[in-house]
């Protein structure tokens, strides 16, 4: 198998899968503990790797199919996506 098939089968499975709740919060904050610790480390590589997996994280966090992705839908499609007082 090639490198994309590979990537492409993991991302079948990923949104085949059912959402945990809290998963893309718990991604979020350990996305954001992770650019913390990138901002406060004194290797430049470390800063690099660090900040790159946080990155990834949150936008891990902000994608899926039960974060961002599925409140930007709803606010196309015009439907309510929590009640609105």
């Amino acid at each position: 198998m090639s490198l994309e098939s590979t990537i492409n089968e993991i991302k079948k499975v990923d949104a085949a899968r059912a959402d945990y709740p809290g998963e893309h919060l718990v991604m979020l904050g350990a996305g954001v503990l992770l650019l913390l610790a990138a901002g406060r480390s004194r290797s430049f590589l470390a800063r690099i790797v660090a900040g790159a997996a946080g990155g990834a994280l949150i936008g891990r966090a902000a994608s899926g199919t039960g974060g961002i992705a599925k409140l930007a839908g709803a606010l196309q499609t015009g439907s309510r996506a929590w009640p609105r007082r």
